[in-house]
């Protein structure tokens, strides 16, 4: 177990847990090297000895760090401390899709179509040089606040091209995205990927998943079999052009579907344009029946993949799975009440037949460790070589809060009891924040496990703020916050206004200004007398009006009239010549 505060490789101080998988375990690290926050991901320590669990983490760290993209998460380092296998990562301060889906329940068209974009932008990347991801779902797409999304957890990507493509036939990958190929043992190609993020696309815009069941296996068989629920029926307003892009990624012919993550993303561009809005239901060209017979008569291995969500995974579905679920299901009733039997009388009769004597364990808490170690050895019980750290707002630092098992308990002498010590007060006293980088404070709170929520307020432009200085917070200086606490920092959403540009501005200068709020500025020249030659008399965005980069500003300028322009240049003819020219004097 890696605690708080120990060092991998020398340089990345452990900060906190941020995340537990199957294969790995995630943490908060502190690169002391290069100043910053980053993400290490540590091969559990029970897989660290099997070869086969190496190689895959290292395939992980080779794949993913082959890949640079903003819409990927990036890949520091690689290495192995004393039989720990790790990779450093960038640190990425958001939610995963799945508890943004929690909240909201689902997203609006143009959002899905945003974050969609990314996620293929992405992944071409990675298809361009033929890897596949092959767990693509909502908890391994993370979003930032700014709305950039970020892929990350390539764990079971392979690329094609690579040995270990031949080398096992498991189907990996979460089983409510699991392409119909994998279901059936087939293996995976690119639109393997397609498939999934068409299934994303459906749950963001739907909230919830088109193929449900009981258990793995019945999940699997649907992805093999049943028809995409149509989602119009669900959502009668979405056009016709998303539903089709979602029934061409899930098709469960791949000769039907994009043929690689580029081509969605190229589809997904255009699909809310006007000249799609008649467009007829996608039909496909190729028969979807193709899998019916598809060998899917291997034995089946399920197994719980520990997330945030009781996700399943599968391995090689069979056809005869769900005929055989009622006799496994009784197999394992009987194994439980089996163990359920065995364990009452180990912890009732064994202690009669061995003789053991029951101790109640002292109560240690307050006592120097020293003390509390001779106290409980005193009692007849041993003492666990690894000892727990705790903060307690009661418990001096350094000393014991409390055992495990608990004071007061009667346990056989001899039994192994552990020391939660004290780490002293884990409350922490807010200091006035204001006009400090909200971004190094929220990592210093976070770090002592307050939860920071960042909140903008409109502020006009000013030389005097920037837009990540603090402007008010909404616990006051000097009170106290304990762990899980909430405090909001409030930062400036800089604003800018129209200024009157008839007031002393020159062409010069409107066209600078546009330039540094990437405003597109429109001139039209108007001949008149009404002001004088260079007026901006004119502007389409009125005064005061909050400037929104990307917009249009159109102004007007006076020049002046052309015989206005001539002035003395004009001869006027004499009297005699002009007698002379008409014939009239």
């Amino acid at each position: 177990m890696i605690m708080k505060g120990q060092k991998i490789n020398d340089r990345y101080q452990i900060i906190k847990t941020i995340g537990e998988g199957g294969m790995a375990n995630v943490y908060l690290a502190y690169d002391t090297i290069l100043d910053r926050n980053v993400a290490v991901k540590v091969l559990r320590g029970d897989l660290a000895n099997d070869e086969k669990f190496v190689r895959r983490f290292q395939r992980e760290a080779l794949s993913a760090s082959s890949l640079s993209h903003p819409n990927i998460v990036e890949v520091y380092d690689v290495g192995e401390d004393n039989g720990q296998y790790y990779i450093v990562m960038e640190y990425i301060e958001g939610k995963h899709l799945k508890q943004l889906l929690k909240k909201r329940g689902n997203l609006t068209i143009t959002e899905v179509i945003d974050i969609m974009l990314q996620i293929t932008d992405g992944i071409a990347v990675a298809h361009d040089s033929y890897i596949i991801h092959r767990d693509i779902k909502p908890q391994n797409i993370m979003i930032l606040e700014n709305g950039l999304v970020k892929i990350t957890d390539f764990g079971i990507a392979m690329a094609m091209n690579a040995a270990q493509l031949t080398q096992t036939n498991s189907v990996m990958g979460s089983v409510h995205y699991l392409p119909p190929e994998q279901a059936s043992g087939s293996g995976s190609t690119l639109q393997s990927d397609i498939y999934s993020m068409g299934i994303l696309m459906y749950e963001l815009l739907c909230g919830h998943l088109p193929y449900r069941g009981d258990n793995a296996v019945e999940i699997a068989l649907k992805h093999l079999k049943e028809p995409l629920p149509s989602i119009r029926e669900y959502l009668p307003n979405l056009p016709q052009s998303v539903e089709n892009v979602i029934l061409k990624a899930t098709a469960k012919n791949p000769k039907n579907r994009y043929a690689d993550a580029r081509e969605m993303h190229e589809d997904l561009k255009t699909v809310m344009d006007d000249s799609r809005v008649d467009e007829p239901r996608y039909v496909y060209p190729y028969p979807e029946d193709g899998l019916e017979d598809a060998e899917v008569t291997k034995d089946l291995q399920v197994k719980e993949e520990p997330e945030e969500e009781e996700e399943v995974v599968a391995k090689q579905i069979t056809k005869d799975d769900l005929k055989k679920q009622n006799k496994l299901l009784i197999i394992l009733g009987s194994i439980f009440a089996g163990l359920v039997i065995i364990t009452t009388t180990i912890v009732l009769i064994l202690p009669i037949l061995t003789g053991g004597k029951e101790v109640t364990v002292p109560d240690v808490a307050g006592m120097s460790v020293k003390k509390a170690i001779k106290t409980l050895q005193d009692k007849g019980f041993k003492i666990a070589d690894d000892q727990k750290e705790t903060a307690s707002d009661d418990i001096e630092e350094g000393k014991v809060v409390k055992t495990n098992p608990a004071s007061g308990s009667k346990k056989i002498k001899g039994k192994e009891v552990t020391l939660y010590v004290s780490t002293g007060s884990n409350q922490i006293t807010v200091e006035d924040y204001t006009g400090q980088n909200y971004i190094e404070v929220k990592a210093k709170l976070e770090v002592q496990n307050i939860y920071v929520v960042v909140e903008k307020k409109d502020v006009e432009s000013s030389n005097e703020i920037t837009d990540t200085q603090i402007i008010g917070q909404s616990v006051e200086a000097g009170k106290k916050l304990k762990p899980k606490d909430t405090i909001t920092l409030y930062i400036p959403n800089i604003t800018t206004k129209y200024p009157d540009f008839s007031r002393g501005y020159s062409v010069e200068a409107v066209q600078n200004w546009c330039n540094t709020y990437g405003i597109t500025l429109n001139i039209e020249y108007i001949e008149t007398s009404d002001y004088a030659p260079g007026t901006i008399y004119y502007q389409s965005k009125t005064v005061g009006y909050t400037v929104s980069a990307g917009s249009t500003l159109n102004i007007k300028v006076a020049t002046a009239k052309e015989n206005e322009t001539a002035g003395n240049d004009v001869s006027v003819p004499d009297e005699e010549n002009v007698c002379e020219t008409t014939g009239l004097c």
